[in-house]
């Protein structure tokens, strides 16, 4: 038995190798995501350990100025405290740091460097040791920066900027002067020289305060190096008692893993995101498999009939077709993992695009990569052949030897009913999973869509009839005989059309889904921004990081603009749960926005109060009069609920404050966005033009009239959309390798058939446009099932988040007749190679075949 199995898998070579690419494609994004975020995780431990003292002394709660969206905080630790720190027995030295977030680098060409993801930083030069014992910052090339005029960079924001030694470098903050230059005096490396597209600007202590911390004689932090024969816990413990209250000593150690885990949790994300789609991919795929598995037995079957014949049991020949799939697995998993190589080597350069730099990073590779890729693969094929191994023995000897193998109608039967239980369920999974939350409502609602798809794939044999004998019906008008036979062919086997289409409904019913998602999600921020956007202007930053106060007091001088008001952010959180604070002017924020707030009234916010956003106020059990508790900056504030407001896409929060609160808890002050309103008697193109002048040399702020800010909001979610098409693609491509793969085998099948066709008459030519029009009805099923599914799916999944904003239903519909249009082409292009292999058939010899 393993001789002959070993046989056919030779004399099917190019059969089971398309059956093996599905395996590939699925396993290689699987391998392809380890290798990836593993390599993304090591780069981001060792920038961690390298920008970490023995014992980091800060104050309690302190903003991350790595965090671009955080403005930061003006929260210091006084000089003389940290000189005291020396003091301590167990201390070998002690390094005052300041450290802040929105430093941005301009490119000799006046271009941003960075600035898309990776943190821009502003350091203070120091060569403290890091918990690993090298110095943080390595200073290659140059001096250390003495005084405001002079600056160093990391090398490589160096060379990406084109800047030499003794040249003059721009940078933009988010300080009162948003413009600065300084002579570029030294290069620099931090830790291991990898930053992932983070830039360093470094200048010396005192500019540092000077800029950023008001002149005040003080730090952001401080490390504390021990001495020989000193644990960090022991150094922690001796400076604890010298520092005051609101300033604290961690480990490094401590503050390590803390960075480490929030790192962790983030790529947990781009795993998962990932994951997914290797997911549908390998769903599509065992699609492929169980066609081409079952289409090999059916033409096996009196090889496998005379098999028993000879005395091999039933479970003998089952083990030879699951055999056959574990070669076909093994072979489609290593391959795989070599190709999952290669695209987290692409997904590097894409990352590096979009400003996370990892070219310094050598690619990770472990043990568990290996061991899920083989896992995936092998199990996916095993199982996806089990069912055609199983059938295989269970077919009779005698009537397999007549080829009588046509399909018993009662195992219709029994998929279709189990199809209309896994419909049921999957409903069930995902009404469930919509109206829970978080990571376990979206499971159940992934778990029953999965549900759905599959059912409806079972079904699909029932389903797709009328739609094949309306083809047919058209195919007779238009192409007559040909036309028939291309229709009935499609028919003859229904199952077997049905599992091929089934491939090509997963992906076009999930590209479907996203395709209503993202229309709906656009018509529904129109409509936001229509109803709420009273300004003329919005400035805003381009990169997503606050800029400047500045920017907004020059735009109120601007001629012709008679009403300017800012907004400024800032993370927070009640109850533990994390919030998000904008900070307004009461006054001047109903000139631009018309901001809907159904309970209390934007003019009783003060200093003492917040406004919170619904369905805010609503989780927390709260109204009009009550008192919350707010953690943010300086620590927890108590204010007093002034009102509700609903969201709006200008002003992302959740909380609302007033500026002088959000200062007063210790927020740096820096805008989100500024809104300016034109005076209607002022010309429009001079007030643009006095805009446009204030934002000059600033390539992280961007000016915005209306439709330009709609325009924007659509733009990011087309261009996430289309990421999501681009994922989805790998499915897709699948789909038409099994409507190739399926009609290669049944040609082959039909031999004698075709033989016959030939010899009464039909044409090559005719011949070959059967084939195709056979395969354009597969594909138009296929299409047709996955579009109106995801017209279900979307539908349902967008009046799910209709609380969340998206409240207005748009169906892109011209798309979804495109996708039709495709899926015929697709099926057109498919079976170019199938047919061109039936049309060059020797008539005598295919006419011979048994």
């Amino acid at each position: 038995m393993l001789r002959v199995t070993l046989r056919n898998l030779l004399a099917r070579k190019v059969r089971l190798f398309m059956s093996a690419f599905a395996i590939v494609l699925g396993v290689a994004f699987v391998a392809g995501s380890f290798v990836f975020t593993d390599t993304l995780s090591a780069s981001f431990d060792q920038i961690v350990k390298g920008s970490t003292g023995d014992v980091v002394v800060e104050v309690e709660g302190a903003s991350d100025p790595g965090d671009p969206t955080d403005p930061g905080d003006t929260r210091v630790i006084p000089a003389d405290v940290v000189d005291g720190l020396a003091d301590v027995s167990g201390a070998a030295r002690v390094d005052g740091n300041v450290g802040v977030g929105s430093v941005f680098v301009l490119g000799s060409d006046g271009k941003l460097i960075g600035g898309n993801g990776p943190p821009s930083l502003g350091l203070n030069y120091n060569d403290a040791p890091a918990i690993t014992g090298e110095p943080a910052l390595r200073l290659v090339e140059g001096r250390p920066p003495q005084g405001g005029d002079e600056v160093v960079l990391d090398v490589d924001t160096a060379r990406r900027g084109g800047y030499d030694l003794g040249d003059s470098v721009s940078l933009v903050t988010s300080t009162d002067e948003p413009q600065l230059s300084a002579e570029l005096v030294g290069l620099a490396e931090f830790g291991d020289g990898s930053l992932l597209g983070a830039t360093l600007s470094i200048f010396d202590t005192d500019t540092m305060q000077q800029l950023f911390l008001g002149g005040r004689d003080a730090y952001t932090d401080a490390w504390v190096t021990a001495a020989d024969g000193v644990s960090q816990t022991e150094l922690r413990d001796q400076v604890a008692e010298l520092l005051p209250t609101g300033v604290v000593a961690r480990t490094g150690d401590a503050v390590a893993q803390e960075d480490q885990d929030d790192i962790g949790q983030a790529l947990s994300f781009i795993t998962t995101f990932l994951l997914v789609f290797a997911g549908v991919a390998l769903v599509v795929g065992s699609f492929l498999i169980v066609n081409t598995f079952s289409i090999l037995v059916a033409q096996r079957s009196r090889e496998l009939a005379l098999l028993r014949a000879l005395g091999a049991t039933r479970r003998q020949v089952t083990r030879s077709v699951l055999l056959e799939a574990f070669v076909v697995g093994l072979i489609g998993a290593t391959v795989g993992l070599g190709l999952g190589f290669a695209l987290a080597v692409g997904l590097k350069a894409l990352f590096g695009v979009i400003g996370l730099e990892l070219t310094g990073s050598g690619l990770v590779f472990s043990a568990r990569t290996a061991v899920v890729a083989y896992a995936v693969g092998l199990v996916v094929t095993m199982v996806a052949a089990y069912l055609p191994a199983r059938r295989s023995a269970r077919i009779p000897p005698v009537a397999a030897m007549r080829d009588d193998i046509a399909l018993p109608e009662q195992s219709v039967r029994r998929r279709s009913l189990a199809g209309a239980f896994l419909v049921l369920v999957g409903a069930g999974l995902a009404t469930a999973g919509l109206l829970g939350s978080g990571t376990s409502g979206a499971s159940l609602v992934g778990g029953g869509i999965l549900g759905v798809l599959i059912g409806v794939a079972l079904l699909a044999p029932l389903l797709g009839r009328p739609l094949l004998r309306l083809l047919e019906a058209g195919y007779r008008r238009i192409w007559g005989t040909v036309g028939v036979l291309a229709g009935q062919n499609a028919l003859r086997n229904p199952r077997r059309t049905a599992a091929t289409a089934s491939a090509l409904m997963v992906g076009l019913a999930l590209v479907t889904t996203m395709a209503i998602l993202g229309s709906s999600t656009n018509a529904s921020l129109d409509k936001l921004i229509g109803d709420s956007y009273r300004s003329d202007y919005v400035i805003s930053n381009a990169v997503g990081a606050p800029f400047s106060p500045a920017i907004a007091r020059r735009a109120a001088e601007v001629d012709g603009v008679s009403s300017v008001t800012s907004v400024r952010a800032a993370p927070a959180s009640i109850d533990g749960a994390d919030q998000f604070l904008a900070g307004v002017e009461p006054a001047t924020l109903p000139d631009a926005i018309d901001l809907e707030v159904p309970t209390g009234s934007l003019a009783d916010l003060d200093d003492g109060s917040a406004l919170l956003e619904q369905d805010t106020a609503r989780d927390l059990g709260v109204s009009v009069g009550d008192t919350v508790t707010v953690h943010v900056g300086t620590g927890p504030q108590r204010l007093e609920v002034a009102g509700t407001f609903v969201a709006t896409p200008l002003i992302f929060a959740t909380v609302m404050v007033t500026q002088d609160a959000l200062a007063d808890a210790g927020v740096r002050p820096a805008d989100q966005a500024v809104f300016a309103q034109r005076d209607p008697e002022a010309p429009l193109d001079a007030v643009r033009a006095g805009l446009d002048e204030v934002i000059a040399g600033l390539p992280t702020v961007t000016l915005q009239d209306q439709q330009e800010f709609r325009d924007a909001q659509a733009g990011q979610v087309n261009t996430l959309l289309y990421l999501v098409y681009a994922l989805l693609g790998l499915a897709l491509v699948i789909a038409v390798l099994g409507i190739v793969n399926t009609l290669a085998l049944s040609v082959i099948e039909r031999t004698r058939e075709v033989g016959l066709l030939r010899a009464v008459g039909l044409s090559r030519r005719q011949l070959r446009r059967m084939v195709r029009l056979e395969s354009v009805a597969i594909a138009v099923l296929g299409a047709a099932l996955g579009i109106v599914m995801g017209l279900v799916f979307g539908v349902v999944l967008q009046r799910a988040v209709a609380d969340q904003g998206i409240d207005v239903l748009a169906v892109p519909w011209w798309s979804l007749v495109l996708f039709v249009v495709v899926a015929a082409l697709v099926g057109v292009l498919a079976a170019v190679f199938p047919a061109r292999r039936a049309a060059r058939q020797d008539v005598l010899r295919a006419i011979s075949t048994e």
